[in-house]
């Protein structure tokens, strides 16, 4: 156990957030935990992080346990570059590189026994370094930041100069690097693309401590994790499996509930009956003690009845079979073109999903087709009888001078009454008293589900979404998801939300850093085609080195007959058995560097460092051979089969 939540209770203030959460994390699990905005998911983290205090039952944490949390703003200083600030985490490994500096120093200028001193602590110090990483951290830091979307041109650039969401990613890098005995990641995809968050996904399936991620991108979720926790109504359940298979369980369980819950009405009207035909007659102790019996009982609840936030749209008029038409369009700014040679053919009933890194040109392509921007070059035209709707992800379509129910009259008919105006309010979350709120004094998440609702309420044909679930929970996106599915106009989205393009996209835009692609097919599709092809060129490659190396070889024996060779390229097996070899050398290495004699011996111990960096070196490119060699048999089978 790493630590144990038990009947846990917190309120702030009046409101009760927690009320008897229950739950316990092993090594090396890998846990989801969901739930809407304002559940208590953060107040979780806190609690097992020791910066919140429950207010009732206990938590309890492995002695020693240490807990990396993943802040949501994070801050540098100083004139350190990004690469210093990641390697700061190697602490121990620095001072470790920085002590055997100077004992080589020490043994230029030492002799006799003080020389033997020497190298005996510069050998316990190397025997050390080896084995806590440090022949590999460096890369190991450099691997993390390319993965995190840094390029090595931000290297040296200076860590409290980058902006917010770098400065995230960078706490990012320093957490995964620290490997902590568990993570707990507060939404670690916000400041990603969708490039990083793939390789986040990667690094973290394959890694090997627990960690605790909240976040509301299913997709990720789905790749992620092995077991998911769900925060609803104060309390804790828990579910076996990636989030498809909570969903699956969920409604197993909930439809387990409500027949349940059906029987019990069924008992007690039963018994009510039974207590009003006989209260008065002969069976009198009978229909009290069964009034009794009902008035102890627990109801239970009618979850066909518990509100759902549901987005039904308007209908809509038809538009034009061909919605929009892009012929060569070029987009961007003065001096500075983003994309070029973009071409779409959009007709009535597609949607579209648009997708790419940061800073490639999506939000630019939706407000240069909106009128907002001027093209480059190029033509953009739109169908007849076009109705257009947007979602700005900066919100500015929400008016802070309104409150929110007048924000919503906006766009409704004078006839339309307030009751009707609060009730579809209610679908996004807004309840009470909360419809009467200044809209300036909203949330930003409040104001993305305004904004929403202003456009869903809106009789639009035409619907351009820019990253419309960045502000909502999963149970909102899902909801949204389930009303633009029944939306009979046409989408356009730009999303890093690929579970909710999943849903909505029937085509895919993809935005590279120097072209624009077209995807007929849903997000999967592509992902998995673009897997497909990613795979075909690196087998190319990989074949290209082989192929180079043999011809630089062949090229050598031919300039020196004396190496004339017979000798066919090494099968896997061959290369395995080299592996070994080496593997094996290598640790004997290590076992003489750590051994008295080399340490006394300046000579030997700088030669055998010497031989056990060049054997590191030849395993890796054993490992690259070996695995040129499984694809060109499996290849060789594959033809022959």
């Amino acid at each position: 156990m790493l630590f144990r939540l038990a009947d846990v209770h917190k309120a702030y203030g009046a409101q009760d957030v927690l009320r008897g959460v229950t739950l316990q994390l092993n090594p090396g699990e890998h846990v989801g935990l969901v739930g809407r905005n304002g559940a208590g998911k953060t107040t979780i983290l806190r609690l097992i992080a020791g910066t919140e205090t429950a207010d009732k039952g206990e938590v309890d944490r492995l002695r020693g346990l240490r807990v990396g949390v993943l802040a949501q703003h994070v801050d540098f200083s100083g004139a350190e570059t990004l690469l210093d600030a990641v390697l700061h985490v190697f602490e121990r490994l620095l001072e470790l590189e920085s002590r055997m500096r100077d004992l080589e120093h020490a043994m230029i200028e030492s002799s006799g026994d003080e020389l033997d001193r020497v190298m005996h602590d510069y050998s316990e110090a190397q025997h050390a370094y080896e084995h806590e990483g440090g022949f590999s951290y460096h890369a190991r830091a450099e691997s993390v930041l390319l993965g995190l979307g840094f390029s090595r041109e931000d290297f040296t650039k200076r860590a409290e100069s980058l902006s917010g969401g770098e400065k995230n990613r960078l706490g990012l890098a320093r957490l995964l690097l620290l490997e902590p005995d568990i993570l707990l990641l507060d939404e670690p995809t916000n400041h990603l693309d969708v490039d990083a968050v793939e390789w986040l996904e990667e690094y973290l399936a394959a890694y090997k401590s627990a960690y605790l991620i909240i976040s509301h991108d299913r997709f990720f979720l789905d790749h992620t994790v092995n077991r998911v926790l769900d925060l609803e109504f104060g309390k804790i359940e828990s579910y076996k499996g990636n989030y498809s298979d909570y969903q699956i369980e969920k409604e197993e369980r909930r439809e387990m509930r409500q027949r349940a819950y059906e029987q019990q009405q069924e008992m007690i009207a039963r018994t009510e009956d039974f207590i009003r035909r006989n209260l008065a007659g002969q069976k009198t102790k009978q229909a009290k003690s069964r009034r009794n019996f009902l008035g102890r009982l627990e109801r239970l609840e009618n979850l066909s009845e518990v509100d759902t936030t549901n987005f039904k749209l308007r209908p809509t008029t038809r538009t034009g079979d061909q919605v929009l038409v892009i012929e060569d369009l070029a987009i961007g700014f003065p001096g500075k073109r983003l994309a070029s040679g973009i071409n779409l053919l959009l007709r009535r009933g597609e949607r579209l999903g648009i997708i790419g890194g940061n800073g490639t040109g999506k939000t630019t392509l939706l407000r240069t087709i909106l009128g907002e921007h001027q093209p480059l070059d190029g033509e953009i035209r739109w169908g007849a009888g076009v109705n257009i709707g947007y979602y700005d992800q900066r919100l500015l379509s929400v008016d802070d001078r309104n409150i929110v129910i007048d924000e919503l009259r906006t766009v409704a008919a004078s006839s339309v009454t307030d009751g009707e105006l609060r009730g579809f309010l209610g679908r996004f979350l807004f309840s009470g008293d909360d419809v009467f709120k200044p809209v300036s004094a909203l949330s930003g998440g409040e104001k993305g589900r305004l904004a929403l609702a202003k456009l869903i309420y809106s009789r639009v044909n035409v619907l351009i979404l820019d990253e419309p679930t960045n502000h909502l929970d999963i149970d909102s996106r899902e909801a949204l998801e389930d009303g633009l599915n029944a939306f009979g106009g046409t989408i356009i989205t730009v999303s890093h939300d690929r579970y909710f393009l999943d849903r909505i996209a029937t085509q895919i835009l993809h935005f590279g850093d120097q072209s624009v692609e077209f995807f007929d097919g849903g997000y999967t599709e592509y992902h998995d085609d673009q897997l497909r092809l990613k795979q075909a060129r690196q087998a190319d490659e990989a074949v290209a080195q082989k192929v180079e190396r043999a011809t630089r070889k062949a090229q050598s024996v031919k300039s020196n007959p004396a190496k004339k060779s017979k000798q066919k390229s090494p099968t896997a097996s061959e290369i395995e058995a080299a592996i070994a070899e080496a593997e094996a050398e290598q640790h004997r290495l290590a076992e003489l560097l750590s051994t008295d004699e080399v340490a006394r011996d300046k000579e030997q111990l700088f030669a055998l460092t010497e031989q056990y960096q060049s054997i590191d070196e030849k395993l890796q490119d054993l490992y690259a051979q070996w695995e040129v060699a499984l694809h060109e048999e499996g290849r060789s089978l594959a033809k022959g089969s």
